[in-house]
């Protein structure tokens, strides 16, 4: 069967349906919409793209996402260093800032352990988080993965690999409903979890 499109257009689908959340009906109408944008605009989006590639890199101590030396938070002298909330993801680091109410610090996995996807502890930001707390003086650490399999296995395996430090750590508490992700969370229910976390054993 011919192609529906020419290969470049076809190309430009396939781009967008390799993007996470996004299938084919729905990467087709972005390529249309990339094709009917002014080539201004077309040429700025792809800039955009290869700017961010180019200029965005990890903060080297918290590991969340930064174009600069350090990310705003750890630059801020107003945050509390010893506290630090381990989020799995950068997206999380946002939701968790929209209730307004946590005012410490973050560490990023960059991922949960997930053994059928074949993510190990290696594979992870862990060993960054354990030279932190061994360098730095922390009062408590907050588990914040999400509250499903791969996250409660990733806060459990942390927590006894952070038990030689003699650090409080705890897990937020369950205002966020099991098997959901933090993303999603409302501002009322993310405040609710920061407040309720409990002690890990």
């Amino acid at each position: 069967m011919a192609a529906l499109f020419p290969p470049s257009f076809e190309t430009l689908i396939d781009h967008f349906a390799s993007l996470p959340g996004i299938g084919r009906k729905s990467a087709q109408r972005l390529a249309f919409h990339i094709l009917s944008l002014p080539e201004g605009e077309a040429a700025a989006f792809a800039d955009a793209i290869r700017d961010a590639q180019q200029k965005v890199h990890a903060c080297p101590v918290c590991q969340n996402l930064t174009d600069g030396e350090l990310c705003p938070i750890c630059r801020s002298p107003n945050r509390d260093q010893s506290l630090i909330c381990v989020v799995a993801e950068p997206r999380d680091v946002a939701s968790i800032e929209r209730s307004r109410e946590y005012h410490g610090v973050y560490h990023v996995l960059h991922g949960v352990l997930s053994p059928m996807n074949h993510v190990g502890p290696d594979d992870l930001r862990i060993r960054e988080l354990l030279e932190r707390v061994s360098s730095h003086p922390v009062a408590e650490i907050i588990m914040a993965t999400n509250p499903d399999t791969e996250g409660d296995a990733t806060a459990i395996y942390l927590s006894r690999m952070l038990k030689p430090f003699g650090v409080r750590v705890t897990r937020l508490a369950y205002g966020i409903p099991v098997g959901s992700n933090l993303e999603f969370a409302d501002d009322a229910t993310m405040l609710r979890a920061l407040e309720g976390r409990r002690e890990m054993l």
